[in-house]
């Protein structure tokens, strides 16, 4: 059982840059894939990033290939996305997630979920 609490969202102008963490409780942190997924009103939660269990592998989605790092450090059970050169379509609540075995791109093969941090862009 994992439990993961999303943290760092927030207002920010068309450029600019943000970092979101996820803190997840339990001993087997290091086990899992991390995801993080967002969703905008009216629309499907997609996925964003993700990184294995060493952070050795590393996907990302096409919209955010060059502006947004996700990174994790399995002694502090935390991963983070750093969001950079931010654009009004960024806009979404974001989701931590988390799944044992390798990287999954859709949000219906992770297991666990955080409450969700709302991000917003202002053009």
């Amino acid at each position: 059982q994992v439990q993961l609490v999303e943290s760092g969202g927030g207002l920010v102008q068309a450029g600019g840059s943000l970092r979101l963490s996820c803190a997840a409780s339990g001993r087997t942190f290091s086990s899992y894939t991390m995801g993080w997924f967002r969703q905008a009103p009216g629309k499907e939660r997609v996925f964003v990033a993700a990184i294995n269990w060493s952070g050795g592998r590393l996907d990302y989605a096409d919209s955010v290939k060059g502006r947004f790092t996700i990174s994790r450090d399995n002694a502090k059970n935390t991963v983070s996305l750093q969001m950079n050169s931010l654009k009004p379509e960024d806009t979404a609540v974001y989701y931590c997630a988390a799944e044992i075995g390798r990287i999954k791109i859709r949000a219906n093969e992770y297991d666990y979920w955080g409450q969700g941090t709302q991000v917003t862009v202002s053009s």
